[in-house]
């Protein structure tokens, strides 16, 4: 049972005070400064119970919340002041707000993201907006649940460098703010199950559904434009949007939460070697932390789903991603080599990159330059509207640089005009 409380003591519970947060010292690793980061964080919450959000049917509390980590205010308020802390790295740059920005729409808008020694890994940040309604965490699902996903950053040697879950821990334990906090939300002295506990608890209350398509369908027919309309019928229709990335009323992140090789990055890849590599590998050592090394550390990173499965079929796989807030949450795919929407929209266009893995669903979709711009004006409009401002500012910007250039555009291929074994042999330029 969810306890409640006025809405006013729960957002004071919730939130530091704005002096207090903007004397936060600067952030490492490009990240916004934390102070800016929790100012933001307060403004985006202000006049909302984060035990209720906005555009969320709190009924599925129980569904999407473990019956051992009741929701609670005590529990929200020590998970956030963990997420912000650095002390929870080995050399106190790096907290989870580092890669899951408040002011960089909760991911950290880099290809790939950046540890402890400046040390770069191999996937990007998925944003953790609306990040309990995953069935698996990470782009591989290595993670079954926001708890266990909390855990493994802390003693990944790249990203937060802790050598042990006692050393992490150790940190913190003995700080009496946290012997206090601990004890009003688990009733006992700081350990770190409670720790991946209470940030899980935070991450619960991301909830960002107030779009302005989510007006549009609520019947404001001035809500979005008619380039966007016409774009969510290309999305449901010519473009094969919805095959993976389905969106309705029982279905609001936009994914079917399934793990697909649509041929990102696939040209440079071995995929067969890898695959023996990463077996011989986890042969002796299947454990979840070597699977999140292997992941983040090595070129074993490209093989997805595969190195949680075993299975063949899931070579190259990685999970569909949400499309709530995707204008703000870019670059694109799992290795950020998708600078714009209108890249991603040309990455599908032309049929992915062909590989012996590749999904069958992707084939060349033969859309017309103006479709392309209907679909990326409709996918614009799934950002919150609490984020309006930036995400103005990601359409104008992505709009400007993909005029200038789009790598992945070729129409040749989208049309069928050029077959993908044609560029292979002859070059890209080979049959101009």
């Amino acid at each position: 049972m969810i306890r409640t409380r006025t809405l006013a003591t729960t957002a004071a519970a919730l939130g530091l005070a704005l002096s207090a947060a903007l004397a936060a010292p600067p952030a490492p690793h490009g990240a916004t400064d934390f102070g800016e980061q929790q100012a933001r964080l307060d403004s985006l919450l202000k006049g909302q119970d984060p035990l209720a959000p906005r555009g969320f049917d709190t009924h599925l509390w129980p569904v999407v919340v473990p019956k051992d980590n009741a929701l609670t205010p005590e529990r929200v308020t020590l998970g956030r002041k963990l997420y912000f802390d650095p002390r929870l790295s080995a050399d106190g740059s790096v907290a989870c707000a580092t890669c899951h920005d408040s002011g960089r729409g909760f991911s950290d808008q880099r290809p790939v993201s950046e540890g402890i020694g400046d040390q770069m890994g191999k996937r990007s940040s998925p944003t953790t907006l609306n990040a309990l309604l995953f069935g698996t965490q990470f782009w591989d699902g290595r993670a079954a649940t926001l708890e266990d996903q909390a855990k493994l950053p802390i003693t990944n040697p790249i990203e937060m460098g802790h050598k042990t879950e006692a050393a992490a821990l150790a940190a913190i334990a003995k700080d009496p703010a946290y012997i206090d906090l601990f004890r009003k939300a688990y009733g006992r002295a700081p350990n770190f199950d409670d720790l991946a506990r209470a940030i899980a608890s935070f991450e619960r209350t991301l909830v960002f559904f107030d779009a302005p398509f989510d007006r549009w369908q609520a019947g404001d027919a001035k809500a979005i434009s008619d380039e966007a309309i016409k774009g969510f019928a290309l999305f449901n229709g010519k473009a094969r949007c919805a095959a993976c990335h389905m969106l309705n009323s029982t279905n609001p992140l936009g994914t079917d939460q399934r793990f697909h090789n649509i041929g990102v990055s696939a040209r440079k890849q071995d995929f067969e070697k890898l695959a023996r590599q990463a077996l011989s590998i986890l042969a002796r050592d299947n454990s979840q932390e070597q699977v999140d090394r292997l992941a983040l550390e090595t070129d074993m990173s490209e093989l997805g789903r595969f190195m949680v499965t075993k299975n063949r079929a899931d070579i190259g796989g990685f999970k569909t991603s949400q499309l709530r807030n995707v204008g703000i949450t870019g670059p694109y795919m799992h290795d950020g080599t998708l600078t714009t929407l209108w890249d991603v929209m040309d990455h599908y266009n032309k049929g992915g990159e062909t590989n012996p893995f590749l999904d069958g669903g992707i084939e060349p979709l033969a859309l017309k330059e103006e479709e392309i711009d209907a679909v990326v004006a409709f996918l614009f409009t799934l950002t919150d509207r609490r984020f309006s401002g930036e995400n103005d500012q990601a359409m104008k910007a992505q709009k400007s640089r993909a005029a200038k250039t789009r790598p992945f555009r070729d129409t040749r291929l989208a049309n069928r005009e050029l077959l993908p074994f044609e560029e292979r042999v002859m070059g890209k330029n080979g049959l101009k």
